[in-house]
């Protein structure tokens, strides 16, 4: 929703948020006397074998990561900006990649050869058969290119808003700037904290047993029995994926949307905002089109299902109980006046509000047009993720210090006067990576941003002491929700912290207070997904060096890409992102771009102040920051006076209160497809076809993910640049135009039925 950024629901970063339970973090102090780890689960999964023989800088490597980086940040990147915004993760190349590079293995030419500049050494483009570190190294460049999770850089999103919503410029060079620095200052100092949260075998990061699961499964040798092969499996699904999003993606794309109550009530509101998926609370409503499932949650083929339900209790609860008693009950700040769903920004009469009268020539607010324009409302459904944002915030910290305080502290304790374990003894092979590469990616990176604030303060606002601001607040968060990741896999974020302090020392300039929250907040965040790759690697006995080099270069190649496909897109598609301008079936309505200029309005051209401060219409809503902090005190509590009642330590707040931190952009529609079709798969075929699942669960997300990807860009360069679209009742939307309407007397919108 632009304030409280959650970790995706994929293997890759945070499988969950959701899985913190205390049996799972308790240490087994029966094996701290060996060479065995002493987390019981890093035991079941981790081999305790190494062959450092195995090649890693192959050709294979190279090619594949490249390419596979390469075409996740364009693909991430392009479909940012479309109403369904389809994520391919890591997970998807992971998959992909192992039947192309058994078939480099079998076609490449054997022969070896020298080159020049490297003395008598023998190279080969093939030198072995297809192995697991490759793999493991070709997937790491992946998730750079889908920039660890979460599609594409943040920092995109700044060009987004600066030139599709504020309409001002930029420079391509400013842009890219920006973007790197963003991306990369993180890992200076993630390096630097390796020793403290890599290394220790009791900072285990339970995240990247999944990959590590997932890798040998992928691994194993295929049997001879009758059961098709994971390849023919995958080829198949991606043909049928491949085939049917021309589907919903071009001659039926109401088929994206079936919100069949609109159809039934085509003249009430009520019933609309009741039924419709999309700018509704979706009830009924469904979809047949995979990008509307796997949008904004990423894949539910891979989320556990005790996720799934702790998803669903959150989303049912707010979307299907504090709504209605809000809106329809107790009209909560004025709810009536404006849609029941929507990331607009609204006058007091219900009208959107017209943010370029408010921006004068120094791209800072306008105080009289402000005053003439009046107050900046929100619908009550914005108002209230914020608020629910704030208690997720301040619930998580409480949460993990109250149930995982002990833990946390006893592992910390133990990494230091704990003997080494067989994976860091195994790792010791290789050679490290000096302290000096982290020392000089660092200062390089703070230089440059340096140069950015300073020489081209016209273009991105931000004092120069606002990044030493921004990246004193970052590295001294980074170790803490490190080791917090680390021992339980729950990652607390900073953006909402880093806009709100922003908003208040300097309101009124939007695009100081997005960088300075980038900067804060996203390179906190890359400093913990390059801890967590680094312990994949760790685990899967990588060479650290091969490590730090593909991620550098992965994350250079992907922010490069990303700006490139913006740059483009920004300028050759007429109105992008502009919803009340675009064809009703347009895709291009960039609703994660929408929010986060929203959010640029709230926290930074008008202010805090003027919204949740003092002279604020939504004060209030700092009391959930109380209540968010108090909430998981009262479970411990109750946990501690019935500690026979398992199930209380696991009603987790900070996951039911966030669980619809992506709404908005994500709709009700999207979140009932992931609910269901993650139901299906994660709890009847696991249940009872787990052989099944086991086998081509992975494979099947994965090929739906890349079908749909690849029929979406075909699409794109076939019809959507000739703008050859078809107009008939199949493409007019999802037909549920009145749901945007207020429901108050006295409130007139155009198109919708007077009160």
């Amino acid at each position: 929703m632009g304030t409280v950024e959650v970790g995706p629901l994929h293997p890759s970063t945070s499988t969950s948020t959701f899985s913190a339970t205390k049996e799972h973090f308790a240490i087994d102090k029966n094996n701290d006397d060996d060479d065995e780890s002493p987390i019981e689960e890093v035991r079941l999964t981790v081999t305790n074998t190494d062959d450092p023989n195995l090649p890693v800088w192959t050709f294979r490597m190279w090619f594949l990561g490249l390419l596979s980086c390469g075409l996740l940040s364009f693909l991430n990147q392009f479909f940012s900006y479309r109403t369904e915004p389809l994520i391919i993760t890591q997970i998807t190349v992971q998959v992909a990649v192992l039947p192309i590079g058994h078939f480099l293995a079998a076609v490449l030419p054997t022969a070896k050869f020298r080159i020049p500049g490297f003395g008598s050494r023998l190279f080969s483009l093939n030198p072995s058969p297809f192995n697991m570190k490759e793999h493991v190294l070709i997937s790491i460049f992946a998730n750079a290119g889908s920039a660890f999770g979460n599609g594409s850089a943040y920092a995109v999103m700044i060009i987004d808003i600066i030139k599709a919503f504020y309409r001002r410029k930029i420079s391509f060079f400013a842009g890219w700037l920006l973007i790197i620095t963003t991306q990369v200052l993180g890992y200076g100092w993630a390096g630097l904290l390796r020793k403290y949260v890599v290394e220790p075998a009791h900072m285990w990061w339970p995240s990247t047993l999944v990959q590590v699961s997932l890798f040998r499964a992928l691994h194993e040798k295929e049997g001879s029995g009758q059961r098709m092969s994971r390849a023919k499996f995958f080829l198949i699904a991606l043909i049928c994926s491949f085939s049917w999003y021309l589907v919903p993606g071009y001659l039926f794309s109401t088929l994206s949307t079936i919100s069949w109550v609109c159809w039934v009530f085509s003249k009430s509101v009520t019933a609309q905002q009741l039924g419709s998926g999309m700018r509704g609370l979706g009830l009924g409503a469904v979809t047949l089109d995979w990008s509307v499932v796997a949008s904004f949650l990423f894949s539910p083929l891979i989320c556990p299902f005790f996720a799934i339900v702790n998803v669903f209790l959150g989303y049912a609860m707010v979307i299907y109980v504090v709504m209605p008693i809000g809106y329809w009950g107790l009209d909560l700040y004025g709810a009536r006046r404006f849609p029941i769903f929507s990331s607009h920004l609204f006058t007091a009469q219900g009208q959107r509000y017209n943010i370029s009268a408010i921006v004068n020539n120094k791209f800072e607010l306008d105080l009289v047009q402000y005053e003439q324009q009046g107050r900046l409302h929100l619908s009550m459904f914005f108002a209230l993720t914020y608020g629910f944002g704030f208690a997720t915030v301040a619930s998580t910290l409480t949460h993990v210090g109250l149930f995982y305080g002990r833990e946390i502290y006893d592992r910390f304790r133990a990494s230091y006067r704990g003997k080494e374990d067989i994976h860091t003894k195994l790792m010791r092979k290789y050679d490290d990576i000096p302290s000096w590469w982290f020392y000089i990616l660092l200062g390089v990176t703070f230089a440059v941003s340096l140069v950015l604030c300073i020489f081209l303060n016209d273009q991105v606002q931000m004092p120069w002491w606002g990044l030493l601001f921004a990246c004193a607040i970052a590295f001294i968060f980074t170790l803490p929700i490190s080791i917090i990741t680390a021992t339980t896999n729950q990652t607390p974020g900073l953006n909402i912290i880093t806009e709100y302090v922003m908003g208040l020392i300097i309101p009124g300039r939007p695009i100081a207070n997005v960088c300075f929250k980038v900067y804060g907040y996203m390179s906190m965040a890359q400093a913990v997904s390059f801890l967590s790759d680094f312990k994949l690697g760790h685990y899967m006995k990588i060479p650290p060096r091969s490590m730090f080099i593909v991620q550098f270069i992965g994350t250079v190649l992907a922010g490069t890409i990303n700006i490139a496909v913006a740059w483009w897109l920004l300028n050759s598609i007429e109105n992008i992102c502009q919803d009340d301008l675009l064809p009703p079936d347009s895709p291009w309505t960039c609703p994660g771009d929408r929010v986060f200029f929203d959010a640029s309005v709230i926290w930074g051209l008008v202010g805090p102040k003027r919204i949740f401060g003092s002279l604020g219409y939504y004060s209030s809503m700092n009391w959930f920051f109380l209540g968010g902090a108090l909430g998981p005190f009262v479970v411990w509590l109750f946990h501690k006076a019935f500690p026979k009642q398992a199930w209380i330590p696991l009603i987790n707040l900070p996951v039911l209160l966030g669980a619809t931190a992506m709404m908005p952009p994500a709709t009700p529609l999207n979140y009932n497809a992931w609910i269901i079709v993650g139901t299906i798969f994660n709890f009847f075929v696991f249940r009872y076809r787990k052989q099944w699942w086991q086998r081509y669960n992975y494979i099947l997300s994965a090929a739906l993910d890349a079908g749909v990807a690849f029929m979406a860009v075909l699409l794109y360069f076939t019809v959507g640049m000739e703008n050859k679209g078809l107009t008939w009742w199949g493409t007019n939307g999802e037909h549920c135009n009145l749901a945007t309407c207020p429901t108050a007397q006295g409130i007139n919108v155009d198109g919708c039925p007077v009160h």
